[in-house]
């Protein structure tokens, strides 16, 4: 498991930039953390390497949103929170999106059962005594995120 430590939502942004110009076709994130941790803006920076900064918001209603990042890439932003199970997943054929794009799934551990074989898991915490600070865990599942957190 590797650390890093963001200061400030800019902080955030920026590992979220890092993170694009690392990622590609197929690569699954998930995301941990309560409300506020920082989850959306993380996923916020990484669009805005793509400079589609103003196109992302939390899915919490509608479970997933779609950005187009360029003519062969777009970034898939599941929320699950609200879904009571891995079935309801599979119902709304979230699977099949691990393929065709980067996905980025909040609050993923709740249907841990139904994610690929092979992700990326970062878990948020907020640090108790400073408000801005972000602990981001990365705890790779499988070789290709191993490769990609020594690269971060």
């Amino acid at each position: 498991m590797t650390q890093i430590i963001t200061k400030s939502y800019e902080e955030t942004r920026e590992l979220g930039k890092k993170l694009a110009k690392i990622l590609t076709k197929g690569d699954v994130v998930v995301l941990n953390g309560d409300l506020g941790a920082g989850k959306t803006a993380l996923v916020t920076g990484f669009a805005s390497f793509y400079g589609k900064d103003n196109e992302i918001s939390s899915p919490t209603f509608t479970i997933i949103n779609e950005t187009v990042l360029n003519d062969d890439l777009s970034l898939f932003h599941f929320d699950v929170y609200r879904l009571e199970d891995e079935d309801e997943f599979y119902a709304i054929g979230g699977e099949e999106y691990f393929d065709k794009g980067i996905t980025f799934m909040e609050w993923g551990n709740t249907i841990k059962s139904a994610l690929p074989k092979e992700y990326l898991e970062v878990n948020i915490d907020k640090d108790d005594e400073d408000e801005n600070v972000r602990i981001f865990n990365l705890l790779p599942h499988g070789k290709h995120y191993d490769d990609i957190v020594e690269r971060i």
